[in-house]
């Protein structure tokens, strides 16, 4: 038995799928599918219902799989602690993030996290927060960009920053005569919402009135992926969306016109690095966390605010 053939069981698991695996694992099928027959000859068990369509792991495949992926994560720690030990910034970084920061919070540090350390090769994938916590919980991703608190077991939150919403008006809407909001006035029932999924929405719905039609447009709905797909809506057609603080920064000055703020007490949102208790290179998190915080706009609080609804 050897640490790659694990490697290889957990990879067909993750993938369901012997070819997807081993391009994963960048070998051919039947290497792949050699090794595992292999292992599955000396343990005396079959590990995977090869019947099934897409393959799943028999009952005692479970059980190895899973205390595969105890044994691969300890291996790692004797090369994480030799590298730390010399000083090594290296290594491959999984990171997850939500749609609604990636455009925007990404470019902001990227480039300089790359250029100083040129031996991370840094992989990003764009997941909403129920994929990113899955992924930590197995060992598929390394750490996530999220919003908090989450309060999931097993899960380690590091707040990063903390961001306000504003309302973005369509031209001509009757809320522009006012200079700030309240949250009654978003209960009209023409906030354009991103899809099912998206943490976003649930945020925008607990502000909302959740029984009132979400469109002026009677007989059509549309749920974007997107900021930017609701944000042309609304300059295409009447109605609101809510927009994130850094969202807003890059807008031109007849969009910024349409922004209002939130009197009294200010939405906002809490954005934090997550990774799983048992995730090994801390110290690549805690450059990459002073990295993003460093890279941050003036006017983006690091700080939790006193008077401010945190929603989600």
């Amino acid at each position: 038995m050897t640490i790659v053939q694990l490697e290889y069981i957990i990879a067909v698991d993750t993938h369901r799928h012997f070819a997807k695996a081993a391009a994963s694992c960048f070998i051919t099928q039947p290497t792949l599918s050699a090794q595992i027959h292999k292992l599955e000859e000396e343990l005396g068990v079959v590990i995977f219902d090869r019947s099934k369509q897409p393959v799943i792991p028999t009952a005692i495949g479970e059980r190895l799989i899973e205390q595969a992926k105890k044994v691969v994560k300890e291996s790692k720690m004797i090369s994480n602690i030799i590298a730390e030990e010399k000083g090594e910034i290296s290594g491959v970084l999984k990171l997850g993030i939500i749609p609604t920061l990636a455009p925007y919070l990404l470019p902001l540090f990227i480039k300089r996290f790359l250029e100083k350390y040129p031996n991370v090769n840094l992989q990003i994938e764009e997941l909403v927060t129920e994929d990113i916590l899955k992924r930590l919980k197995d060992d598929n991703l390394d750490i996530g960009l999220v919003v908090t608190p989450l309060s999931e077991q097993g899960i380690l939150e590091k707040p990063i920053f903390y961001e306000e919403f504003y309302a973005y008006l369509s031209k001509g809407h009757t809320l522009l005569n006012k200079p700030d909001l309240h949250i009654k006035d978003l209960e009209k029932g023409d906030v354009w919402l991103l899809q099912q999924g998206h943490c976003f929405r649930e945020q925008v719905l607990n502000l909302c009135n959740k029984d009132k039609q979400q469109t002026q447009l009677p007989n059509f709905q549309y749920e974007s992926g997107s900021l930017e797909g609701l944000k042309r809506l609304v300059d295409k057609h009447d109605g609101i969306t809510l927009l994130p603080e850094l969202a807003t920064l890059e807008l031109n000055d007849g969009d910024k016109a349409r922004l209002r703020s939130f009197a009294g007490e200010r939405p906002t949102r809490e954005v934090s690095l997550v990774l799983h208790r048992s995730f090994l290179k801390r110290k690549l998190v805690d450059l990459l966390y002073a990295e993003i915080l460093n890279s941050l706009p003036a006017g983006i609080s690091s700080q939790k605010p006193g008077q401010v609804v945190k929603w989600r």
